[in-house]
């Protein structure tokens, strides 16, 4: 009986496609998530007309993250479960909304657990990356967010914002520095706007 449930078991994880026996497991991904604090590294980001940007992030881990663009007056940060935009080539407020309402949110949470009941659509690997496709089990109206990670050890190195309507914005990131010590005002929307006032 045991060598024919040994055998079974044997013949099931043959049966896989090669991309999920190549993918580092989703609980190791979590654990890896819920391991950084603080964050900083330089990143490049594709936005969905084409065009380059490049500049900061600084993640400060639960909800807060803050995007600072070279050679632009453009900053987005979050804090205090809001999302704000500020684009000092307009005369408009900072527009804010709430970090739930983005995939980015699922990154920045407390606790992730990729491995919850309808959060990964997609997880594969090709023995040099593992790509997850993440959306929020609640409100899967708000878009999607694929994370692009290397192994040994275990790194974030891209992810791609889906919206709504089906545009992407892709991040790439440069060596990421965690562990850092991250001044709060970097991430508070209120002094961000007094600031600028």
């Amino acid at each position: 009986m045991k060598r024919f449930a040994l055998a079974a078991i044997t013949a099931a994880v043959t049966a896989l496609p090669a991309a999920a026996q190549d993918a580092i497991p989703l609980r190791a991904l979590s654990d890896y998530l819920n391991n950084i604090r603080t964050a900083e590294a330089g990143f490049t980001q594709v936005n969905a007309d084409g065009t380059v940007s490049t500049g900061t992030v600084y993640i400060n881990r639960p909800g807060r993250v803050r995007f600072e663009y070279d050679g632009e007056d453009v900053l987005v940060m979050a804090g205090g479960g809001q999302v704000a935009i500020f684009d000092g080539r307009s005369n408009v407020a900072a527009e804010q909304y709430p970090l739930e309402q983005t995939p980015l949110s699922l990154i920045l949470a407390r606790n992730v657990d990729l491995g919850r009941s309808g959060m990964v659509v997609a997880h594969e690997g090709d023995g040099t990356t593992t790509r997850v496709v993440a959306q929020d089990p609640d409100r899967p109206d708000i878009g999607s967010i694929t994370l692009v990670f290397t192994d040994d050890p275990v790194e974030l190195r891209q992810w791609v914002i889906t919206d709504e309507g089906g545009q992407e914005t892709t991040v790439i990131l440069g060596g990421m520095e965690t562990g850092g010590r991250l001044p709060a005002r970097l991430f508070s929307i209120p002094q961000e706007i007094q600031s600028r006032g």
